[in-house]
């Protein structure tokens, strides 16, 4: 638990020194639980994200871009009733809990003055946000409604009074003397880290285990002490925000958490560095909720080709026998004489062997001669007719696995945009049928929308996150000598730089991408082709975001997603 009641604290501070007093110009909620307010202040529009996520939950200003849905849910229209236009007077923490109020001042329709509180309580799956008629104490409405059989002591429903959640009864950390800390803990009973959360507010398992890894040997001696010197460092706002990278995981904090002997990377605010944590994440939940039933879909539709071509593969090898039923039936026919009705085999020279060994051939001993020899000849020509049938069925069998491949690489980089082009993509191939959506009929003839991002020297590189955008990127927006990319034989995008003569160094950012959003993203040294557009082709009848290329280079990347933030384009 990274959000506890320390980083609220320094949240709070860093909202209040960046949007405090500033004004609320727009009010967008574009995912179920997630609000984004665009604030003015000193001249500058800043975009605050307030989540009740269940998993990332949080509140950050953001440069991240955020799709609105085309129709506003209800409660993100009242609070554009409300709260549009409204001056943030006050932002403040609710003790050391993980809650913070907005103090609001704007008018109502009658435009007299009018006071309400915005309340974000940021509690893991219980998280919240919900907006208060400060005069009457009584909540107008929330992301979340809590009805009284759920929580008899809280109500969270229009009408209802606003209770804060009850109250722990721990000690504040900020004024624990080392007798306090003392008495507070156990050191008979172990577990530490963990009485330190029970006993003290706003202290989370990460920053318990910070302050015990820094005594070295934690005992009564050295505890009280070190947890005092880490209380006086947050109490001074002395931060160092920090993602600290351990056994593949992410956890970020106020400072870097060196018990988990990991790599750090610091960040100039606590936004930057939530940006940076959930870049990707947030939507790859979303998208993966959205998706579901294409995912499974799709793995459905690849493992049954996959089994197919097993199956075909068995009975190729069975066919690969044509030629040597031609050989039987040569045999038999250039010693009809030897045979006779009745037997149920005969042995033979076999003239195409230069040892001259015989071989036994089997008959079917209620046919004549000619008619076994003729039998042969028939499994001959049968064989050597699926020989080909089956080469074409298992190179279909193929491109539709690497067909649902590349759809399976699309999905985990994909948007939620990107969701529904694959959908349609889907409907359009005659895989599955579209849903009918009340309302207007949306224009199929619209242009995807491209990703784009800017290379360290200013030069614009275009990424397509879908085939329909891979189509129209690399066939009808890309000019012909612009630099095409795209990961050596694993599913990616198609990624194009806006230059004929573009520098290494762009090459170098341009391959990341392809790298980054492809198959290979979690991989090394990943090999990235590239070219320019005049020799990437699209073959007749081929697969969407299917093409073939050639002069093509190859440069050896590493997927770096701190580039890649770095990269994205507003």
């Amino acid at each position: 638990m990274s959000f506890d009641g320390f980083f609220t604290r320094a949240m709070t501070r860093e909202l209040t020194q960046t949007i405090g007093g500033g004004k609320i110009n727009k009010i967008h909620q574009p995912y179920k639980n997630e609000l984004l307010l665009t604030i003015r202040m000193n001249r500058k529009n800043h975009k605050l994200l307030i989540s009740a996520h269940p998993t990332y939950a949080r509140i950050q200003l953001t440069n991240d871009i955020l799709e609105n849905p085309n129709e506003p849910p209800m409660f993100c229209m009242l609070l554009r009733k409300h709260l549009e236009g409204a001056m943030i007077e006050n932002i403040r923490q609710i003790g050391m809990d993980r809650i913070i109020i907005f103090d609001l001042k704007g008018r109502n329709e009658l435009g007299d003055v009018s006071y309400k509180q915005l309340i974000v309580e940021i509690m893991g799956r219980h998280s919240n946000i919900i907006l208060v008629d400060q005069e009457k104490g009584m909540i107008l409405d929330s992301i979340k409604h809590i009805p009284a059989s759920i929580n008899s002591y809280r109500t969270i429903l229009p009408g209802s009074s606003y209770i804060l959640p009850p109250p722990q009864e721990k000690i504040d950390p900020f004024v624990a003397t080392e007798d306090d800390i003392l008495k507070a803990l156990d050191f008979n009973s172990g577990k530490l880290d963990k009485q330190l959360v029970a006993k003290f507010a706003g202290m989370s398992p990460l920053l318990s285990k910070e302050i015990i890894h820094h005594t070295g040997l934690a005992n009564r001696e050295t505890l009280p002490p070190a947890f005092i010197a880490y209380m006086k460092r947050l109490g001074s706002h002395d931060y160092q925000p920090t993602i600290t990278t351990a056994d593949s995981k992410e956890f970020f904090y106020l400072i870097p958490l060196t018990h988990l002997h990991g790599e750090f990377k610091s960040f100039a605010s606590l936004s930057d560095m939530l940006d940076r944590f959930y870049f990707g994440k947030a939507v790859r939940d979303r998208v993966k909720q959205q998706a579901y039933d294409l995912e499974r879909f799709m793995k459905n539709e690849k493992e049954k080709n996959e089994t197919k071509i097993k199956k075909l593969e068995t009975t190729l090898k069975k066919a690969e026998n044509a030629s040597h039923y031609q050989l039987l039936g040569e045999l038999l026919t250039a010693n009809m004489h030897l045979i006779k009705r009745g037997m149920e085999e005969i042995s033979v020279i076999n003239y195409y062997d230069e040892a001259g060994k015989e071989i036994t051939i089997p008959l079917n001993p209620r046919k004549n001669p000619a008619e076994n020899a003729q039998q042969y000849f028939s499994k001959y020509q049968k064989a050597k007719n699926a020989l080909q049938i089956v080469k074409v069925q298992i190179e279909k069998a193929l491109d539709e696995v690497n067909y649902f491949e590349g759809l399976l690489q699309q999905i985990s980089s994909a948007s939620t945009k990107d969701i529904e082009e694959i959908r349609e993509e889907l409907a359009e191939e005659g895989y599955i049928r579209l849903r009918q959506k009340r309302g207007p009929k949306k224009n199929t003839s619209t242009k995807p929308i491209i990703e784009r991002y800017t290379a360290s020297d200013g030069t614009d590189i275009f990424v397509g996150k879908n085939n329909k955008q891979n189509d129209y990127l690399t066939n009808k927006l890309a000019r012909r000598d612009d630099i095409w990319l795209h990961t050596k034989d694993i599913p990616g995008s198609h990624v194009v730089i806006n230059s004929s003569e573009p520098s290494d160094e762009t090459i170098l950012e341009a391959a990341n991408l392809a790298a980054y959003f492809s198959k290979a993203k979690s991989s090394s040294a990943v090999p990235v082709d590239f070219t320019k557009i005049r020799y990437v082709k699209k073959p007749n009848g081929s697969k969407p975001g299917f093409v073939i290329y050639d002069q093509q280079q190859t440069v050896f990347v590493t997927p770096n997603e701190d580039q890649i933030t770095a990269m994205k384009k507003d």
